[in-house]
């Protein structure tokens, strides 16, 4: 029996008096699928299918009761069935923040969006979720040589720059180690967030740790799927900050510190997102995210033009990805 029929079979187990139709509703970088179920008299729930040899469906449940607690608008869970790595949950509709996304009511979407991060921030504590520790934050930078520069790129770094490399790795997990932590949902961008009531709905969030407390706005801000002038990022990461300073979450006293947290906190993200996108592409035959790989480059050269300690990473940046072959990038 293939997975489907597994699903049908398990719906008509939970939900034996209604006819449900499938459609596909969504996947995403990780082997889960999502399916909208349509019952018989038209309401709909969303169908997880994490085969359960790739993935665990309880890292999923146990965040979603911490975000739920602390306020966030996440899927309710009506069923749930862990061996066969299914849950039913509801569904948030199909307009995400991607595509809801305008110049003008950005300020709006994105006010909502901080608004969330702040209460689940807010609600942190030590010892729930796994620490974003040295060694997570180092195995997702090692990523990049591995499938970014060597797969992607085909280029074997020489000694001298492998040490330049793994230095400036040093560089970038001291600023975030040194951090404030708080809870951190790990992909919070605008694939993740859905324009709903209330809002924003909040998706994917099984990854969530104990880690840095600006992860989630260089996410939001520096996000590799929809591009906002720095001046505009930077006026809403003000705003956060003295918002943040008001309720009492752990930011940096001094806003200089904190921002150079955040570009820190974005070249690791960057770094690692480039390894993912390579990988995706090398290792799992998704070449859907080749097209989003200038925009994280942008924004990773930016960082690393504006520290002296980047500018070594910067010189093997130019040099696997010279300015005048980056592919445009829109809003």
């Amino acid at each position: 029996m293939d997975r489907l029929q597994q699903i049908h079979a398990w719906l008509g187990k939970i939900l034996p008096e209604s006819a449900v139709t499938l459609a596909p509703a969504s996947a995403d970088a990780s082997f889960r699928r999502y399916f909208r179920a349509t019952l018989a008299d038209g309401s709909t729930r969303i169908v997880m299918d994490a085969p359960p040899q790739h993935e665990d469906c309880r890292p999923y449940l146990h965040v979603a009761d911490l975000f739920r607690a602390a306020g966030a608008h996440v899927p309710q869970v009506y069923a749930q069935d862990l061996e066969q790595g299914f849950l039913l949950l509801s569904d948030m509709g199909s307009t995400t923040y991607l595509a809801a996304l305008t110049a003008e009511n950005a300020p709006a979407l994105y006010a909502d969006a901080l608004g969330t991060l702040a209460v689940i921030q807010h609600s942190s504590r030590p010892g729930v979720l796994a620490e974003y520790d040295r060694t997570l934050l180092l195995r997702e930078l090692m990523l990049f040589p591995e499938w970014y520069v060597a797969r992607h790129k085909n280029v074997s770094l020489t000694e001298a720059e492998q040490q330049e490399l793994l230095q400036v790795f040093e560089q970038i997990l001291a600023v975030n180690l040194a951090e404030p932590k708080v809870f951190v949902h790990r992909d919070f961008h605008c694939r993740n967030l859905m324009y709903s009531t209330p809002n924003p709905g909040v998706l994917d969030f099984q990854d969530a740790v104990y880690g840095p407390i600006t992860y989630d706005l260089a996410s939001l801000f520096k996000d590799a799927y929809i591009h906002w002038e720095e001046e505009q990022t930077l006026d809403w990461l003000v705003r956060y900050w003295e918002t943040a300073r008001t309720i009492g979450l752990p930011v940096r006293a001094d806003f200089a510190d904190f921002h150079r947290d955040y570009e820190f906190m974005g070249a690791q993200r960057h770094i690692k997102v480039l390894g993912i996108f390579a990988r995706l592409y090398h290792r799992d035959g998704k070449d859907g995210y080749l097209k989003d790989m200038p925009l994280v480059m942008h924004y990773l050269k930016a960082a690393c033009r504006r520290y002296r300690e980047l500018r070594p990473l910067l010189r093997l940046l130019e040099r696997l990805e010279p300015e005048e072959t980056e592919v445009g990038y829109t809003f």
